[in-house]
């Protein structure tokens, strides 16, 4: 794929920022619906997305392209990919692994404890990182975000674009929901492969929680640091979409309780086949563009009441 001269577009929707690309595919609203996969523990849903990583790469040749969930959600996932980079058991597995971050709070240190690629440094270990192919984290201590997220996404594009989209599920309010940190009323559309939005108390509260019940190295003026941040980098809806396959987990109930009637919600509601009205949905509730996939596993835990 020659993509070195290639374009991005920007759209800006309320202070929201969002890069697209040209696609000559035009967009499937077709509702998949979700499936989830209750089980028993935590752990068990680190095997399950494991699982699914081994699947992706017995199916192809070559490099495999994941986006790494930060939180909660993936982190057995990566204890047992730092366990296995310890070992020489999976090392032609990890030589394939060009590794991405998918969201991140901005302006902020890149060795700041909240930061994404700090706690995967942590959970994942250095022999993991020096195994894989490559990593390409989302800059956050720039001035220029717009062209450092341009630079990301040139290289992920360059790559092929994601095997696997490992993507959580985050609680906002009136029970509506975010995927990466695609956020409510953000005008997010099935075209924007990325976006730069301001940050609400909403999501730096969450980000925070999450981190700290994570168990995440963190002090005050890490803390200090982040509450000043003023920005998020996500993917957008067509990464996801365009992803090959989207590995859900949700694990965290437990300390974020909210969850258990926001992922209800997005269980639960059908997209309208009006594009218009269906558009709107997403807008409002953008946890709903997990329904729009048609390779999606969704692994929860027993504390979402399914």
């Amino acid at each position: 794929m020659n993509s070195g001269n290639s374009k991005f577009t920007k759209d800006e929707d309320n202070n929201n920022v969002w890069l697209s690309k040209e696609s000559q595919h035009e967009f499937n609203f077709t509702d998949y619906g979700i499936i989830p996969t209750v089980l028993d523990s935590e752990a068990e849903v680190g095997k399950a997305m494991l699982n699914e990583l081994y699947s992706t790469a017995a199916s192809k040749e070559g490099d495999i392209n994941i986006a790494l969930l930060g939180g909660r959600g993936a982190q057995e996932l990566h204890r047992l990919l730092g366990d296995l980079a310890k070992s020489t058991e999976q090392d032609d597995l990890l030589a394939r692994l060009n590794v991405f971050t998918q969201d991140a709070l901005a302006p902020l240190s890149m060795n700041n404890g909240f930061s994404f690629v700090r706690d995967f440094e942590r959970i994942l270990g250095d022999a993991f990182f020096k195994k894989i192919k490559s990593f390409t984290p989302m800059q956050t201590d720039t001035k220029d975000l717009e062209s450092a997220l341009i630079g990301y996404l040139t290289k992920l594009e360059e790559l092929g674009g994601l095997d696997i989209f490992f993507i959580g599920h985050g609680p906002e309010e009136n029970q509506a929901s975010h995927l990466a940190y695609i956020k409510p009323f953000s005008g997010a559309k099935p075209h924007h492969i990325a976006g730069i939005i301001p940050i609400s108390s909403s999501i730096l509260e969450h980000h925070i929680s999450k981190f700290k019940a994570g168990g995440s190295l963190v002090n005050e003026s890490d803390e200090k640091e982040c509450r000043s941040a003023e920005y998020i980098l996500t993917l957008g809806p067509a990464a996801i979409l365009q992803a090959r396959k989207i590995v859900q987990s949700v694990v965290d109930a437990g300390s974020a309780p909210a969850k258990i009637q926001t992922y209800s919600k997005v269980l639960n509601t059908a997209l309208s086949s009006d594009k218009n009205e269906a558009l709107l949905q997403l807008n409002t509730n953008p946890g709903l563009w997990i329904r729009l996939h048609p390779n999606t596993k969704s692994f929860v835990l027993p504390n979402l009441g399914l």
